[in-house]
C-alpha cells in the first residue's frame, strides 16, 4: 500500500514575505532565528504555506497583553 502525501503548497521567500506583510530581510531573520521553518532546494529557499498560516496564528495578540505599552494609564488609575 502506497501512502500519498497531501499536496504541499510552496511559497517563495518573496511570496511568504508578502503574505506576512514583512520585508524579505525580516523573513530571512525569522528563518535564521528558527521562528519559521524553511527548506532549501538547491539554491532556492521555499516555505510551506501551512507553516506560514500556523505562524500567523501563533503571533495572535491576546487582549490585555499590551499593557506595558501604556504605563501612564495604569499609573493614573492608582
Amino acid at each position: 500500500m502506497t501512502i500519498v502525501p497531501e499536496k504541499i503548497e510552496w511559497l517563495s521567500t518573496a511570496g511568504a514575505a508578502r503574505r506576512l506583510g514583512i520585508t524579505p530581510r525580516t523573513l530571512y531573520r525569522f528563518i535564521n532565528e528558527g521562528d519559521l521553518p524553511a527548506y532549501r532546494f538547491g539554491r532556492v529557499i521555499r516555505l510551506q504555506s501551512g507553516d506560514i498560516e500556523a505562524y500567523i496564528l501563533q503571533c495572535k495578540i491576546s487582549p490585555g497583553s499590551l499593557d506595558h505599552l501604556y504605563p501612564e494609564v495604569g499609573e493614573a488609575a492608582k
